[in-house]
C-alpha cells in the first residue's frame, strides 16, 4: 500500500518526494544543503548529474511503500523513462535547518 506523500513523517523527505513528483527542479535543489552528497547502490555519485539523469530528464517519480527511522528511510517504487519501475530503498541525512545533506539510494 502506498503512503500518501502528504503523510510522510519527515518534512525534508516529504518535500523531496513532492519536488520529484512535481518535476520541480528549483524546489528540489533548494532542499539540498550546500555540498550535499549522494550514493547510488553504494557508490558515491555526482548529485547534479544523478539528479538530472535519474529524475528530471527522465520524468522520475516516487511512490512510497514504507518509511522508518522517523521518515528518513523509505522503501519506494522509483519510475523513470530509462529504467521503468524499480523498488528502491532511500536513506536521508537531514541537517538541523531541515535541508538534506546526503541521500542514498539502492535497490530494495
Amino acid at each position: 500500500m502506498t503512503i500518501q506523500t502528504a503523510r510522510l513523517s519527515d518534512p525534508a523527505v516529504r518535500a523531496f518526494v513532492t519536488a520529484v513528483n512535481a518535476h520541480d527542479r528549483e524546489g528540489f535543489m533548494r532542499l539540498l544543503a550546500p555540498g550535499a552528497t549522494m550514493a547510488d547502490d553504494g557508490a558515491d555519485r555526482d548529485p547534479a548529474e544523478w539528479i538530472e539523469a535519474e529524475i528530471f530528464a527522465t520524468h522520475g517519480r516516487l511512490e512510497v511503500d514504507n518509511e522508518s527511522r522517523g521518515g528518513r528511510v523509505l522503501v519506494a517504487r522509483h519510475r523513470n523513462d530509462t529504467w521503468g519501475e524499480m523498488r528502491t530503498r532511500r536513506l536521508f541525512t537531514v541537517t538541523q535547518d531541515g535541508r538534506i545533506s546526503r541521500f542514498e539510494t539502492g535497490q530494495a
